[in-house]
């Protein structure tokens, strides 16, 4: 058994705190607001996961020196937009090198920066990992079973995140590919948010099969150039996070998609979801990036101009639609002209 920080008390941070404790371990949840940590610790419940109770040896604070204390390894579980600050926060508690485990996903768009790399940034000493992939803190929560993968640039750490968190119903893999892990988990929100917008459109199963297959398209051109490996792009981090960011109701980038397909504008609708979407804070992000290494991502610049610019979802898709001819990929080369 081993002490595990968790930074952030969200629905993500909840889900994996219920699963640490299930493993084993003595699990301290750090929340933002001390109100928060009060309710979670005597209501033992999340607001957000109905059907989850949260056992009675799991701590709650609001106290980060009492959260990262003890050299335990720490999850930073918080929204990409708070890694930053959260993580100048823990920085001056961390006196020696510790394990940190980002699950968070997105890119941080003032830096074009991955969150490892902010983390790092913040945090000289910390040996950062992640962990990602297709896993809803819904299901997670309840104990159904789930499959990630944990990605470090030493094997050491992989595998020390994988014995952290491996149990019946949560399989762990490892990865050095911490490039290519963080750009599928931030830039999928993206697309879920166009597979939303679809459905809030009326179209059909055939539209979103062509927006997560063409989406993992982009995400696998533009990570690759980053540095990322196609290998992770056709895995767990990739399109299996896609997968099931397009198709769930529990994906709130889909749920706030659907809104904007339905005539909601971009504020609306993360008002009518009430919770952080990523998708929305991780789309310019991606064209920033798409620019940056001159990589073409209709489907992203698209998603852009409905959330920012005022465009119709319809006449987006339209647009998608008409582009000019092309062949579905350069790779395949035609023995015949």
């Amino acid at each position: 058994m081993a002490e595990i920080g968790i930074i952030g008390a969200g629905t993500w941070g909840t889900a994996l705190g219920v699963l640490l404790h299930n493993n084993g371990h003595r699990v301290t949840m750090w929340s933002a607001f001390e109100e928060d940590a009060r309710e979670l610790r005597e209501r033992r419940v999340h607001k957000n996961l109905p059907g989850v109770a949260l056992p009675d040896e799991m701590d709650f604070t609001a106290s980060m020196e009492e959260a990262v204390s003890g050299g335990k390894p720490l999850v930073l579980a918080v929204p990409s937009i708070y890694v930053r600050t959260t993580a100048r926060a823990m920085a001056p508690f961390l006196k020696d090198s510790r394990l940190i485990i980002n699950v968070s996903k997105g890119i941080e768009e003032s830096t074009l920066m991955t969150l490892t790399q902010v983390i790092e940034e913040e945090i000289p000493g910390a040996s950062a990992a992640v962990l990602s992939g297709p896993s809803h803190a819904e299901e997670v929560g309840k104990g159904l079973p789930t499959t990630c993968v944990a990605g470090a640039g030493e094997r050491s750490l992989a595998q020390a995140v994988q014995s952290i968190f491996m149990s019946p119903v949560f399989r762990v893999y490892t990865s050095p590919d911490i490039m290519g892990i963080e750009v599928g988990g931030a830039l999928k929100n993206v697309i879920a948010l166009a597979a939303g917008i679809a459905d809030g459109l009326g179209y059909g199963d055939n539209t979103k099969a062509a927006l997560i297959t063409r989406g993992i398209h982009e995400i696998a051109r533009l990570g690759m150039e980053m540095g990322g490996a196609f290998e992770t792009f056709s895995g767990l981090t990739g399109i299996g996070d896609l997968i099931v960011t397009c198709a769930s109701l529990h994906s709130r980038n889909r749920r706030a998609g659907i809104l904007i397909g339905k005539g909601y504008s971009m504020k609306e609708a993360m008002r009518e979801v009430n919770m952080v979407v990523e998708g929305v804070y991780s789309a310019r992000a991606a064209r920033l990036l798409a620019q940056k290494y001159k990589v073409s991502m209709p489907i992203v610049e698209q998603v852009n101009q409905v959330l920012f610019e005022g465009k119709s979802p319809a006449e987006a898709v339209r647009e998608l639609m008409m582009r000019d001819r092309t062949s579905e990929t350069e790779a395949l080369l035609w023995s015949r002209t």
